[in-house]
């Protein structure tokens, strides 16, 4: 791949670059470029609100989902624009979190499976950040197995009535809509009897309870179906077919997920830089230098293998499991980033200067944030038997409930 902008890139990034200077937030890019994984606040703002009215501002200039059609609020860039764009957009960028799922997961399946109408409604606002979508797949019963589901949906008249549980949904206390998978039919086997549907989170019978995390955040929640009644005509796909119209979800989910999940480098390796140990700067030690050469190398593998997948976007491909790769990679490197450098603070950690206190609450909340990098989106296990059977074509682990009707699948009985 060449990596040199041609002429027309090089004028849309001149054109982004332009636009970003004239009309970003400049008076939060401290707070920004400081913030890292599980980690990013504003002190005197409300982050969601300042998102949000960065988002509109660049709805409103065409900014906000490049790589959209013109109809749905996107301007019909390419793949490679579209990642010119979050170039320049840099450390505003980090404001987009909120917005990843609507539009990184559930945008792409409303554009496959909705119908015009309903694109035509649905998704401007999601683009614009003006409505925020949330993902209700995992359960408690299912860990990693989606077509575990329990979830049920039950079909009376022309509506669907769902009960049922979901859990460890990012954003779902502040979500204005979800793509909901069910269980349909317990009769067939586990994958063929799955459907999906999209709803309104105030609809009657949700309820959403945030988990509170080890960092003191609560960005995941339960969520609780009580005879929640959904139209028909908000289902997505055939009723059955929900597993397919899910793969469409899961292979962006990782795309999205894997080309932006943070590795923590950056801020280790600008840690370093300043760092003094034993009475002399700490890339004077060769452990130290080795250990982020190797993270150096990782964290370069992963930006060329996302741009691996997307030069296949630019030729019109789905994103494979390829995607699966830099979810794995970063997330148990960001963990183990975050573990070396509170090591090399030692107890200066616990000191109490304004800066040390600083970068040791960066990677605290880093390394408290870490595990669930590991499994939100697949958890490692996952990744790699995907990796295995799909891109290595290894032969796939032995599924003793293949073809068995769910409904007849032995669960745990009573102690």
């Amino acid at each position: 791949m060449n990596f040199d902008d041609t002429p027309q890139e090089a004028e849309f990034r001149a054109q982004a670059r332009a636009w970003i200077d004239a009309n970003a937030p400049k008076q939060y890019e401290d707070e920004l470029r400081k913030a890292s994984l599980g980690r990013v606040v504003l002190k005197n703002a409300n982050i969601l609100e300042v998102a949000k009215a960065w988002q509109k501002k660049k709805a409103d200039a065409g900014w906000a989902v490049p790589h959209w059609p013109k109809e749905y609020g996107g301007r019909g860039a390419s793949p490679i624009e579209r990642v010119i764009w979050q170039q320049e957009e840099g450390v505003f960028g980090k404001l987009t979190a909120m917005f990843i799922i609507g539009q990184g997961m559930c945008g792409p399946t409303m554009m496959a499976y909705a119908s015009e109408e309903q694109k035509r409604h649905y998704l401007p606002p999601l683009g614009s950040g003006e409505k925020i979508w949330c993902q209700l797949f995992s359960e408690p019963a299912g860990g990693s197995d989606v077509a575990g589901l329990r979830t049920r949906a039950e079909k009376d008249g022309d509506d669907w009535i769902i009960n049922g549980q979901k859990i460890w949904t990012s954003g779902a206390h502040y979500s204005d809509y979800g793509i909901l998978i069910t269980r349909t039919d317990p009769t067939v086997p586990k994958h063929k009897g799955l459907t999906m549907f999209f709803l309104d989170m105030k609809s009657p019978g949700v309820e959403v309870r945030p988990i509170k995390q080890a960092n003191g955040n609560s960005d995941f929640n339960e969520v609780y179906f009580t005879n929640v009644r959904i139209p028909d005509s908000q289902r997505l796909g055939a009723v059955g077919d929900g597993w397919n119209v899910s793969l469409t979800t899961l292979m962006n989910e990782r795309m999205s997920i894997g080309a932006n999940v943070a590795t923590g480098f950056p801020e280790l390796f600008d840690y370093c830089s300043s760092l003094t140990l034993d009475g002399a700067p700490a890339l004077d030690d060769r452990a130290v230098r080795s250990k982020l050469a190797n993270w150096a190398v990782k964290a370069s593998g992963l930006r060329y293998t996302s741009f691996r997948s997307i030069s296949a976007l630019s030729k019109g491909q789905r994103p494979g499991p390829e995607n699966s790769i830099g979810k794995l990679v970063a997330g148990s490197m960001i963990q183990e980033v975050a573990m070396y450098a509170l090591d090399l603070q030692g107890a200066a950690g616990v000191l109490s200067g304004p800066e040390d206190a600083e970068v040791a609450g960066r990677f605290q909340a880093m390394l408290l944030r870490s595990p669930a990098t590991r499994v939100e989106g697949g958890t490692d296990e996952i990744l790699r038997n995907i990796i295995a059977e799909r891109v290595l074509g290894l032969p796939g682990d032995i599924r003793v409930d293949k073809d068995v009707p769910f409904n007849q699948i032995p669960t745990k009985g009573r102690a």
